[in-house]
């Protein structure tokens, strides 16, 4: 009796344990010397603090040197590459202010207008509570703090 019990419950643990592998987020990918932002051209990897990545579910990626360039692509990818769709895209990611680490773009939080450029001049600014947000944005002029869900097109121009 114990045997049947045994046998179903392992089948439903490896196809439990399956189907969360396949939906885990995928990783940034180490940017290379080589890899250009998608919108601009300019070459990434000399940006280490304000590298952008896209991640898309077939394992292949963009990368960018801003979160608005990244932006830019996220709005309209198949003016950048005519292959993709928003919908193709599983992950995003840009460096995190003051960390310098790669974080899930869709839950940091942005500071518009401030006086800290990036490679392209003005840049939103990410950083990781709402709360650096707000001293950033006061130590550094800023105009607006923006939840990834406020950043429209109209934002980045």
């Amino acid at each position: 009796m114990k045997k049947r019990c045994i046998l179903p419950l392992c089948i439903a643990g490896i196809l439990l344990t399956a189907s969360l592998s396949f939906g885990a987020d995928k990783k940034p990918v180490e940017v290379k010397k080589t890899d250009k932002c998608q919108v601009c051209g300019m070459f990434v990897a000399k940006y280490k603090e304000w590298v952008a990545q896209i991640i898309f579910a077939d394992g292949t990626y963009a990368v960018f040197d801003g979160p608005k360039d990244m932006l830019r692509f996220y709005f309209n990818p198949q003016k950048y590459n005519p292959a993709k769709k928003q919908s193709d895209i599983q992950m995003l990611y840009v460096t995190e202010y003051y960390s310098t680490k790669l974080m899930d773009a869709r839950k940091l939080f942005y500071v518009s207008g401030s006086n800290v450029t990036g490679p392209m001049g003005a840049e939103l600014v990410p950083l990781e509570s709402e709360q650096k947000a707000k001293e950033f944005l006061k130590d550094h002029n800023g105009k607006k703090v923006l939840k990834f869900s406020e950043i429209t097109v109209e934002v980045l121009d």
